[in-house]
């Protein structure tokens, strides 16, 4: 699965949730990129942290809950995309709540402000063209 199809999965998975995920949590971060390792399933005590760790430079943090918190999308969207715009919107219906989000002009939806934050975010980032890759130096014209 390429980049931008796994972007876009993930985006779908965000708009599905009808909670937070610490799987999806772990799935997003590498997603953007992030080296992840996810909490064992054996030898697990009280200062393991929840769903895992993730590489920041040369430390390991804690998994943020991204699709539990708004602070934490919020956090991940400017890192990843500083100068991008982005906007949330809550539509409150008789029985149900639900979010509509925007960022760069890709939308996503989802029942929590935070995972519909996700949804628009990952889209936006499948939609950016890749870097253009760099002139091998070996490789010259004569």
């Amino acid at each position: 699965m390429d980049d931008r199809t796994q972007l876009l999965t993930l985006a779908a998975r965000c708009e599905a949730s009808s909670k937070p995920d610490r799987e999806l949590d772990a799935d997003i971060y590498e997603a953007l990129g992030f080296v992840v390792r996810r909490k064992p399933t054996r030898l697990v005590n009280r200062r393991t942290p929840a769903g895992g760790i993730y590489q920041h430079g040369s430390f390991w943090k804690t998994l943020g809950t991204v699709s539990a918190d708004i602070d934490i999308a919020v956090s991940l969207l400017r890192q990843k995309a500083p100068g991008w715009s982005w906007s949330l919107q809550c539509l409150a219906g008789e029985d149900n709540l639900a979010f509509q989000a925007l960022v760069a002009d890709c939308s996503g939806h989802g029942v929590m402000g935070s995972l519909a934050l996700c949804a628009a975010m990952l889209r936006a980032l499948a939609r950016r063209e890749p870097p253009a890759a760099a002139p091998d130096p070996q490789l010259t014209e004569t």
